[in-house]
């Protein structure tokens, strides 16, 4: 068990081997909470979700039947229902899911995210690609990383524009949703978004 408070909650944690920041809360993960404002009519995605700390928060704020979160790992979806029901947050919506592959649900006003980066780039490509999908116009997608140019020029090239805050060797990226197409940039095509969930 890990104990931590954030956004005003304090919050007990179980953890296990093998999951993410399992020792403690991520500074990755505490920066890109620092940067965003959680409304009571958001409707949020914790986008690969470990053991529930974002989703946990972002419950507290808006409401649990208000949140969706995801992992691959059934080991994490399993922790973050005990820590949603130990935590006050039961009636989250968990979804064990490849990515966007089984998550039904679309019309976020709000999707967090901090995606391996350790190796490749194909993890955040089809986070950025299919997240702009499921976010309601006007919704923000956000993302922690260590790196910045690669992530820059992506959300630049499916938004159209982001917002890049640095805080403790962390990259914290806000891009916001503004139409229902991906940017038209000079040196790519426009493509267009589906309107239904990718």
């Amino acid at each position: 068990m890990i104990s931590a408070t954030i956004g005003g909650f304090a919050l007990r944690l179980a953890t296990a081997p093998g999951l993410f920041a399992r020792w403690g809360p991520d500074k990755g993960t505490l920066a890109m909470l620092s940067c965003v404002t959680f409304e009571p009519d958001d409707k949020v995605l914790d986008l690969g979700c470990g053991y529930g700390l974002v989703g946990l928060v972002a419950a507290k704020v808006v409401g649990p039947e208000r949140v969706v979160m995801s992992d691959i790992d059934p080991l994490a979806i399993e922790t973050a229902r005990r820590n949603l029901e130990a935590n006050g947050g039961a009636g989250a919506k968990l979804v064990l899911s490849d990515g966007f592959d089984d998550i039904s649900d679309a019309g976020f006003t709000k999707i967090l995210s901090n995606p391996p980066y350790h190796a490749d780039f194909a993890v955040p490509k089809r986070f950025i690609e299919k997240g702009f999908n499921r976010l309601a116009v006007g919704g923000a997608m956000f993302m922690v990383t260590r790196r910045d140019l690669w992530y820059r020029r992506k959300f630049e090239a499916i938004f159209g524009g982001v917002k890049v805050r640095e805080l403790e060797g962390y990259f914290v990226f806000e891009a916001i949703k503004k139409s229902t197409q991906y940017s038209s940039r000079p040196d790519r095509k426009a493509r267009s978004a589906s309107s239904k969930p990718a």
